[in-house]
């Protein structure tokens, strides 16, 4: 009895422990499923089938909920790397509009969801030195000077090569082929394409928009711009980039197959209707979009004949809208309603519409939101947006950003030196850098970036062929000049002057704001941004000489005042003279005054009494008497026919001659001999020195230069100079051989 009592209770107590395990399991089992921890099973219970099916599950459970979790941590690390913009833009691009039935996920089996939130993970959108293309349409003074914004905005941020396709006008040509050759910047490619070619393929269609028919060639870059060109990024000249460009370059990977043109959508409720009594737009698709930001697939939309489409697009809504209110806009809008699976509509950070009226504020809710800023109104600066001072802020950054700072090198890819950037560099390395002199060499060396044109300039020739412009440089410490020289001389006049970027925006504002200088339309501002130690005096000089567009040239200073009338007494000094046939140098005889508030002298007579009073004097006859000496003021009192003078040392009148003289030495910088060289060549070329008997100048008091200052202060920069004139006498020796022999016996006399 008692070994079959132990035997039930031994039974017992293995079913009793079996139960404890068996419920122990589940319960593991149960928390696991829950938690996904690991699941611990005791050796002896793994081997059964129903504890594999069991552990296969909660493997099978465990591997899904790791993935959710990677997902998930995924997602907030590229939220928290400013990058969540990102992903509503695979699905925002791709909304009823822009999406086909048939689109497939560019990363496999992944779906869009997935993809987009394993950007972080996946290679980069853009190849690291992947060639991005841009083009702009540019037309005028004015958007040649916009444009300057909106590349330094880009080349700030970029890290690709870049290639700028500008459609332009003949002045729009002129000013940015010489900005972007001086600005010499690396692995930027520019070309440029005429816009009057394309003048027809767009002047029958009536347009309202201020832009005139330059706003409606974007329509025609499938024609202008190279065959093999397979996409681009086309961009207004009021845009202002926040961020890199391959970034937007990189959003024609999330194009579908049959997606052609990527565009945001309009901010404003013009395409709405009804702003007005009367107002109907061209028809588009709800808002409609904005083409201040294009990006344009031209291998895709030359496949689907783009210029047929568009064309047929045009004429059938002008037969009812007459013509075009927003210029490309309009039609493009108009062909997009008609053809909405060819759109890919991009997030509006891409083409932050800064007018007024517009949802702007509705596309950024923090800074690192923003791509690009369009100031898309001819207020610019003035539009109502709660942020506008910071806008303001950011774009008048890159108005005034120093230009030089962007030619920097893109490391790790190769390198498309142009060869005047390759001649330069070896002259360089020429250089001796213990030389005494050798900033000053290196200042012969620089290369300037040079804007032509900066403001409004129109001019009409003269048909006699004697037209003069007054020639002159100056820096920011002369503006205040530039008044009283237009009221004095009513001719062309070029003007170089030597500014900093920021400088240059503050002559503008005060420009604008000139009632004298805002009226005169023949007047060439030609900006030379600074750079260097040294005032690159004559560089500036010959800026403002080779862009007078007149056969004649009166080179001055800026410091100087023509007496009233001079403009015409010198063209028909001109015809007197017979300067077309021969060659002569006219001087201007020139006086000082001490006294910053001057009655100005309305004659000769008037002149000479002053001078015999002591209101003026013959210029620096007290601090540099042969700089004028030669002109001969004794007899210039009495005489009344224009007479010869010769060449002497250090002589350095103000002179009328032809456009084709010499040009002045750039060796020559800060202070000394820069015209004194001029002068010398001059004569060393035949040139005959003509004073004019009722011609004068009177020089205006100011400050002294600090170039001035350092000549006077520094041995080694006297020393310097010296060095220089003996150089520049033995190259015009070799230049002019035996008869520039009495220019260095001169010298070496004095």
């Amino acid at each position: 009895i008692m070994h079959l009592l132990c035997r039930g209770r031994l039974k017992l107590l293995v079913a009793t422990l079996t139960a404890v395990v068996l419920l122990t399991w589940l319960y593991l089992l149960a928390g696991n499923l829950e938690n996904g921890r690991s699941l611990l099973l005791a050796p002896c219970l793994a081997d059964t089938p129903a504890v594999q099916v069991l552990e296969r599950a909660v493997l099978e459970s465990r591997v899904r909920e790791v993935e959710e979790e990677n997902r998930q941590i995924r997602l907030q690390l590229s939220q928290s790397q400013g990058t969540a913009a990102q992903l509503v833009e695979g699905n925002y691009g791709n909304q009823q509009w822009g999406a086909s039935a048939d689109t497939v996920p560019e990363d496999g089996d992944n779906t869009a969801e997935e993809k987009n939130h394993t950007d972080c993970s996946r290679s980069p959108p853009v190849q690291k030195c992947e060639l991005i293309h841009v083009a702009c349409v540019c037309a005028g003074h004015n958007a040649s000077r916009d444009v300057v914004t909106l590349v330094k905005s880009v080349l700030f941020h970029r890290r690709n090569p870049l290639h700028f396709h500008f459609i332009t006008d003949t002045v729009a040509n002129r000013i940015l082929s010489s900005l972007f050759q001086s600005w010499m910047v690396p692995s930027v490619q520019v070309s440029f394409y005429d816009a009057d070619e394309l003048k027809s393929e767009v002047s029958w269609i009536p347009n309202k928009h201020y832009s005139g028919i330059y706003g409606l060639m974007k329509l025609t870059l499938t024609k202008a711009l190279p065959s093999d060109l397979s996409k681009v990024i086309v961009l207004d000249t009021d845009i202002t980039f926040a961020t890199d460009i391959a970034e937007l370059w990189g959003v024609f990977r999330k194009f579908t197959d049959k997606q052609v043109i990527g565009l945001v959508e309009n901010q404003s409720d013009w395409y709405l209707g009804n702003l007005w009594k009367n107002h109907k737009p061209w028809p588009a698709l709800g808002r409609g979009f904005n083409t201040g930001v294009i990006l344009l697939y031209l291998e895709r939309l030359r496949r689907i004949s783009w210029e047929q489409m568009w064309r047929l697009t045009a004429e059938r809504e002008l037969m009812s809208m007459l013509s075009t209110s927003l210029a490309d806009q309009d039609i493009f809008n108009a062909f997009i309603k008609q053809n909405p699976v060819l759109v890919h509509q991009l997030p509006c950070f891409w083409n932050v519409q800064l007018s007024d009226h517009t949802r702007s504020e509705q596309c950024y809710t923090e800074v690192s939101d923003l791509k690009v800023i369009h100031w898309n109104s001819p207020k610019k600066l003035r539009v109502k947006n709660k942020h506008v001072e910071f806008f303001r802020n950011l774009y008048l950054t890159f108005l005034e950003y120093d230009g030089n700072l962007l030619r920097r090198e893109l490391f790790g890819c190769p390198s498309q030196a142009n060869p005047e950037s390759v001649q330069l560099q070896a002259a360089l390395e020429e250089l001796d850098e213990d030389d005494q002199c050798y900033d000053f060499r290196r200042e012969r060396l620089t290369v300037h970036r040079v804007h032509l044109y900066f403001l409004q300039y129109d001019y009409m020739p003269t048909e006699d062929d004697t037209d003069i412009t007054l020639v002159a440089q100056l820096s920011m410490d002369r503006l205040q000049m530039l008044e009283a020289i237009c009221k004095h001389w009513e001719g062309p006049i070029s003007l170089a002057l030597y500014m900093s970027d920021a400088e240059a925006q503050q002559f503008l504002r005060y420009a604008q704001a000139s009632e004298v200088l805002k009226n005169r339309k023949n007047v060439g501002y030609h900006i030379v941004y600074k750079e260097g130690q040294f005032y690159p005096v004559n560089l500036v000089r010959n800026v403002a000489l080779r862009n007078a567009n007149t056969p004649y040239v009166f080179l001055t200073d800026v410091d100087f005042l023509p007496m009233y009338g001079l403009y015409d007494y010198l063209r028909k000094a001109v015809v007197q003279l017979d300067m077309a046939h021969t060659k002569k140098a006219l001087v201007v005889p020139a006086f000082e005054t001490l006294r910053y508030r001057l009655s100005f002298p309305k004659s000769k007579a008037e002149l000479l009494s002053m001078l015999d009073m002591g209101t003026l004097y013959t210029f620096r006859y007290h601090v540099w008497p042969k700089g004028h000496a030669p002109t001969n003021y004794a007899k210039w009192r009495t005489a009344t026919m224009p007479y010869k003078v010769e060449w002497e040392p250090d002589f350095e009148p103000y002179v009328v001659v032809r456009r084709d003289c010499p040009e002045y030495d750039q060796r020559f910088v800060g202070f000394g001999w820069n015209k004194v060289s001029h002068i010398i060549e001059l004569d060393a070329q035949e040139y005959d020195l003509m004073v004019l008997p009722n011609a004068f100048m009177i020089h205006m008091p100011h400050a002294p230069s600090f170039d001035i200052s350092k000549f006077r202060s520094s041995s080694s920069y006297r020393n310097c100079l010296n060095t220089l004139k003996d150089e520049f006498h033995q190259d015009l020796s070799r230049k002019y051989g035996a008869a520039a022999l009495k220019y260095l016996t001169a010298q070496r006399n004095i």
